[in-house]
């Protein structure tokens, strides 16, 4: 696949930051999208000055005011690959966790995503080439208490990517279009989300490598226990996986 132009978001830091260290040598422009602007402007230096030739634009922006996604959209309209990170999670029982904070997690997790995802689709499909990688999560595949917002964005994902995916298989389009659903992660997720892992998260730096490598799959899972655990919940009753997740998340602080 043509990579020559690539655009991620979420790219200021975790996942989205290594996936533009990673694509940096094989692309010709990257465009970085995040909220910090300061960081953006870090990764453009350290990649500009690892390849001269490499010409990185940031663009920081509020990914959940929708017309900011259309501008984003109209200013770079010749993306080979879109890499849709953008998102963030919050924990807590569902009638004390914050409305605001919700609210404002589905326009990033769910509405940014399903707009730059519609419009960059469209240009795809026109000349028949390019790919989307939409960051979705194992939590995608299950009901998520103590965490209900945050696991009910990432499953929005997962089915609006799982019919756009049959569309295209449909018209026989040459457009692609992956998930990449990990399980927990080492970046500042946990930070912003109020919560502890019970173990280790993976490490950034390898789920980007493993996402970038395995792009002609639809369903990328990194790690073993993670594609053992996808396994299980597609045989598990729904009831019985809402219970383990819930005495999961209650040991979280």
């Amino acid at each position: 696949m043509k990579k020559d132009t690539v655009l991620i978001t979420g790219a200021s830091s975790g996942i989205g930051r290594e996936m533009a260290r990673l694509v940096a040598n094989e692309v010709k422009t990257l465009i970085l999208v995040g909220r910090n602007s300061e960081r953006l402007d870090e990764i453009k230096k350290e990649l500009e000055g690892n390849k001269p030739e490499l010409k990185v634009i940031t663009e920081a922006t509020d990914l959940s005011v929708h017309e900011n996604c259309v501008a984003l959209h109209d200013k770079y309209t010749d993306v080979n690959l879109l890499i849709n990170n953008a998102g963030f999670g919050d924990f807590g029982e569902f009638d004390k966790t914050s409305l605001d904070k919700e609210l404002l997690m589905i326009e990033t997790n769910v509405a940014a995503l399903h707009i730059l995802t519609k419009l960059y689709l469209k240009d795809m499909v026109e000349k028949d080439s390019g790919h989307i990688l939409n960051v979705a999560s194992i939590a995608g595949f299950m009901p998520g208490p103590m965490m209900a917002t945050y696991y009910a964005t990432k499953s929005y994902v997962v089915r609006l990517s799982e019919a756009i995916r049959r569309e295209l298989k449909q018209k026989k389009s040459k457009v692609g279009i992956s998930i990449l659903c990990p399980g927990p992660v080492a970046t500042e997720f946990a930070k912003n989300a109020n919560i502890s892992f019970l173990f280790m998260g993976t490490d950034a730096k390898g789920v980007a490598n493993y996402a970038l490598k395995h792009l002609n799959r639809f369903y990328i899972v990194p790690k073993f226990y993670v594609k053992i655990s996808r396994l299980f919940l597609r045989i598990l009753p729904t009831v019985f996986v809402s219970k383990v997740v819930y005495w999961l998340q209650s040991k979280r602080k």
